[in-house]
């Protein structure tokens, strides 16, 4: 990771850790960068964040004080800036967002033409600028450049969406937690046009509340509304759309890994997955693994990040991979999260099947887990404080097979991760504590956030 851009884009408080003129900055880079030898073409998209209008117009004028032109989605996901990129030929895209983070936070995330995460070069050359005092040229006369409202890209991509479902909605009953972000207007219409019996909660976006007690995060209102209407399933989205949960007919989540082995075993069973590995990361439960061993089905493990999953995917062309959190991949449609699509091919799997995601997710047995965000001194010290080390490894040791430890930096945060796996809560809950009272003996230790 670079100064500034993590794993997830350039995140921070809004006119504090990013601040207008880094948004500037950025786009009059961009603008030049891919202007050297043609007409550069930005696409962008934004949530609904109240900064993220302030940091479009920021955008946009650096893209056209270089030359660039910037085509304007306006409130839309990450994933359809993605397949918009790769599909109408842009130089690259930018989505405006902090994900699932609270409303004051925003974040600049980088696409490349083939709908990837930005090349690490492209990003290092852009902190090099944003720390220096170079000025670059900029554009006049006629090479100026414009913004174009795009509002058709958005609408087509909408049209892919529908376009990959199998089989009619009609006669099901299915709950929509938009998280009063991007999906808030796109999720309703693609499972309207599908022929479902929607019910929408997080559709009232104010530039405040994307996020706040609903969404991919919070989904206890979702389980409510399935329970109380009866409703066949549930999902879930966040800020951006590239994530997606889901909830079952009982009103039990169903998270990332649970999403990856039905998906997995359903693609299996379709004679759809061949040789290809789920693509997982650290943070996968370990009953993921036992229940894919059980199916046969191999797997591999990447760092926590979705742009790691993506990377190992594009490069050993395996199918399927993500996130417990709900960053899901189909390799096939998508490549990025999409959690739109994920809903779209989990309905495929009930569909076809004509099971209920209770069913099809029963196979996978969770370990009980704890994860804990704690503020300390420095990060790094820290995972490299002896005792810390021996605290980790004696928790270790004692778990053997029957549970692991993982201890790692935040990619989007300031906080160190704690993730304890074993056969109870409570010993999930001990050893945990455990780790973190030796940080605490250390003189690492600032604060526990969760």
């Amino acid at each position: 990771m670079g100064k500034y851009f993590g794993t997830d884009g350039f995140r921070g408080e809004a006119n504090k850790g990013l601040t207008v003129d880094h948004a500037f900055r950025i786009g009059r880079y961009l603008g030049w960068y891919y202007g050297q030898t043609h007409k550069a073409m930005v696409v962008i998209g934004k949530d609904t964040r109240r900064s993220s209008y302030m940091f479009e117009s920021a955008l946009c004028a650096g893209l056209t004080a270089s030359g660039a032109d910037a085509y304007l989605l306006h409130v839309t996901s990450t994933p359809s800036v993605s397949y918009i990129a790769r599909s109408d030929d842009f130089d690259c895209g930018i989505m405006i967002s902090a994900s699932h983070n609270p409303y004051y936070d925003n974040g600049i995330k980088l696409i490349n033409s083939q709908g990837e995460k930005m090349e690490e070069s492209v990003l290092a050359g852009i902190e090099a600028y944003l720390d220096s005092d170079e000025e670059l040229p900029y554009a006049t006369d006629s090479h100026i450049g414009q913004t174009v409202d795009y509002a058709a890209g958005r609408n087509r991509y909408i049209g892919y969406l529908i376009s990959l479902a199998t089989r009619s909605y009609k006669g099901y009953r299915i709950g929509l937690d938009c998280a009063n972000g991007s999906t808030w207007m796109m999720a309703k219409s693609v499972f309207d046009a599908l022929g479902a019996d929607t019910y929408v909660i997080g559709n009232r976006p104010n530039g405040l509340n994307i996020n706040v007690d609903c969404g991919s995060t919070h989904l206890e209102k979702l389980q409510k509304l399935v329970r109380e209407e009866f409703l066949d399933i549930g999902f879930a989205f966040d800020g951006d759309a590239d994530r997606c949960l889901a909830v079952d007919e009982k009103g039990e989540v169903v998270n990332g890994d649970k999403i990856l082995y039905l998906s997995a075993k359903y693609m299996q069973d379709k004679g759809k997955l061949g040789e290809s590995k789920v693509v997982t990361t650290i943070m996968s439960n370990m009953g993921l693994y036992k229940a894919l061993d059980e199916l046969g089905i191999g797997y591999e493990q990447t760092p926590v990040g979705d742009k790691y999953v993506a990377e190992n995917m594009r490069q050993n062309g395996h199918l399927l991979g993500g996130e417990q959190s709900g960053h899901i991949i189909f390799g096939r449609y998508a490549t990025t999260g999409d959690g739109i699509l994920t809903a779209i091919k989990i309905m495929e799997a009930v569909t076809e099947s004509k099971m209920s995601l209770s069913e099809l997710s029963a196979g996978m047995k969770t370990y009980p887990q704890r994860l804990k965000n704690v503020v300390v001194t420095d990060k790094d010290e820290t995972l490299a404080c002896p005792e810390v080390k021996a605290a980790v490894k004696a928790v270790e040791e004692e778990l053997g097979e029957n549970g692991r430890v993982v201890l790692r930096k935040s990619g989007t945060e300031p906080l160190l991760r704690v993730m304890v796996e074993a056969g109870t809560q409570e010993l999930c809950e001990e050893k945990c504590d455990e780790i973190i009272d030796a940080m605490r003996a250390a003189g690492k230790l600032l604060q526990v956030k969760a």
